[in-house]
């Protein structure tokens, strides 16, 4: 299918918006845009972090998703207690893949489920009690942990639990950090809220009360740390590897494959580099008020962007870093070519539709361009407009951008751009592979990866090919082909 143009992106827009009552039509106009690149600011064409419409099936995670599944739960040595009913620790275990080095149960835990499993008696009485209670049964069964965080359930939040007395009593018993996180999956509108709450309890309760304390290892200038990077499948490992390649040493990782020791270590080092911007903005600025350390953002996806920001990075340090960065561009040239060479072929025009979290609606449309495809469509689960004014500069004009997009907009919107791929999450994932399109779930690499660096560029392309040609695509009926076909034979019996 041809590239659509401004006026038909908007008629799409119109169509699919016709079947709400007044009222919510209005409401999701605001949410479904046309690409404009000439915009500097997406709030004239985008409306986003609204709460979703009462009825209307989203995509979206809670508060508590947000720091218990993102920020707290990948930190590696730290136990992470789910307080509350069970299912919402059991839901988010392991679910993401955040890869981590250690024996799980001796010394990391973090695909292991820790929960106060509230019943009936602990909603009517409250639950602070067997909270101080698992505390101490932690510190028996697990003596190598190294803290404890508290994440809190809808239920908590509902029967004002003092988390945070029961947290200060339990960090006097155990000399350890024990950090109260008032994430309530009621909170906010989606899981971004809880995002920035475990941003502030690790400012309050982590770098606050090491404030003063004596470092364990010799500063250098060129000491950095990786922000908002989850090691999915391993992608912090491929990016922590370039970063060493150039020069730079990094202190820390937030929090894939992360420690409690290397967040505290953190207001020591020279710069800050944030790969997941949204999850992980608000703990970078405030770094950069109180301890003056710089942050910018990076994208390690596909070679064009990965030189972009090794020069970008190196640009804050000297000319020993910048050579530094040429070298590993120079290095790893004749692999990413030889991959470019290899897929690009084979998926040179190929249209793909994005619908994720986080960076990925916007980071990852670099890397399909450097194998010679088009992203047509994009937009965020629980993106902000500061999100969204990155992205207009990464999309073609009169490209469907969709904040919060329900589950019946998505199905339209593919009917009509008819996209040869679409990357999205598991819960779109067998929607659309049903519908005869090629899909990759882009929330956990559909149990591949990394995607990071050279080394994943070469993972993503291969990915990407396996998906698309993929000869099973060839036994099933596409719906919109099923309906030309069935036109056409209508037409020749007439």
């Amino acid at each position: 299918m041809a590239a659509m143009t401004r006026e038909e992106t908007e008629a799409l827009i119109q169509e699919v918006l016709e079947v709400y009552p007044e009222q919510a039509k209005k409401d999701r106009a605001k949410h479904l845009a046309v690409n404009d690149q000439s915009l500097e600011k997406s709030n004239k064409c985008i409306t986003s972090n609204r709460k979703s419409l009462p009825g209307v099936m989203t995509i979206r995670g809670c508060a508590y998703a947000g720091s218990k599944g993102v920020v707290w739960g990948p930190i590696k040595d730290m136990i992470h207690i789910s307080h509350g009913p069970v299912g919402c620790g059991q839901y988010s275990r392991a679910g993401r893949r955040n890869y981590y080095v250690g024996t799980t149960g001796v010394n990391t835990f973090g695909t292991m489920n820790f929960t106060s499993d509230f019943t009936e008696k602990d909603i009517v009485f409250g639950g602070d009690k067997k909270l101080a209670k698992i505390m101490n049964e932690i510190e028996e069964l697990f003596p190598l942990n190294k803290g404890i965080s508290i994440q809190s359930e809808c239920p908590i939040g509902l029967i004002g639990d003092d988390i945070e007395a029961v947290a200060k009593k339990a960090n006097k018993e155990i000399g350890k950090p024990v950090v109260p996180v008032r994430c309530e999956g009621f909170r906010g509108v989606s899981q971004s809220l809880g995002h920035h709450i475990a941003n502030d309890a690790i400012r309050d309760w982590v770098l606050d009360n090491n404030e003063g304390k004596e470092t364990a290892y010799e500063i250098s200038p060129y000491d950095v740390a990786v922000i908002g990077d989850y090691n999915i499948g391993g992608d912090a490992w491929a990016s922590r590897t370039l970063l060493e390649e150039m020069g730079l040493r990094v202190v820390a990782q937030w929090s894939g494959d992360g420690t409690i020791a290397e967040m505290e270590n953190t207001p020591r080092v020279k710069l800050n580099l944030i790969h997941c911007y949204r999850s992980m903005n608000y703990i970078a600025r405030h770094m950069e008020e109180k301890y003056s350390i710089p942050w910018i953002e990076y994208n390690f996806f596909g070679p064009t962007k990965i030189a972009e920001s090794l020069r970008k990075i190196a640009a804050f340090f000297d000319e020993t870093i910048q050579a530094g960065a040429e070298k590993v561009i120079a290095k790893y040239q004749a692999e990413y070519d030889a991959v470019i060479a290899k897929y690009k072929p084979r998926l040179t025009g190929k249209r793909v539709m994005l619908y994720v979290g986080g960076l990925r609606p916007r980071h990852v449309i670099g890397a399909y361009e450097d194998l010679g495809m088009e992203v047509v469509g994009t937009g965020y689960e629980f993106g902000h407009n500061d999100d969204y004014d990155r992205t207009i500069k990464e999309m073609g004009n009169a490209t469907l951008l969709y904040d919060d997009v329900t589950g019946y907009e998505f199905e339209e919107f593919v009917k009509k751009v008819q996209p040869d791929l679409i990357g999205s999450g598991i819960k779109e994932k067998y929607i659309f592979q049903k519908m005869g399109i090629p899909f990759r779930q882009m929330h956990s690499w559909d149990y591949s990866g990394p995607y990071h660096g050279y080394d994943g560029f070469a993972i993503f392309a291969r990915d990407m090919d396996m998906t698309l040609n993929n000869p099973c695509w060839k036994q099933v009926k596409v719906p919109w082909k099923t309906a030309e076909s069935d036109a056409v034979a209508v037409a020749a019996s007439a």
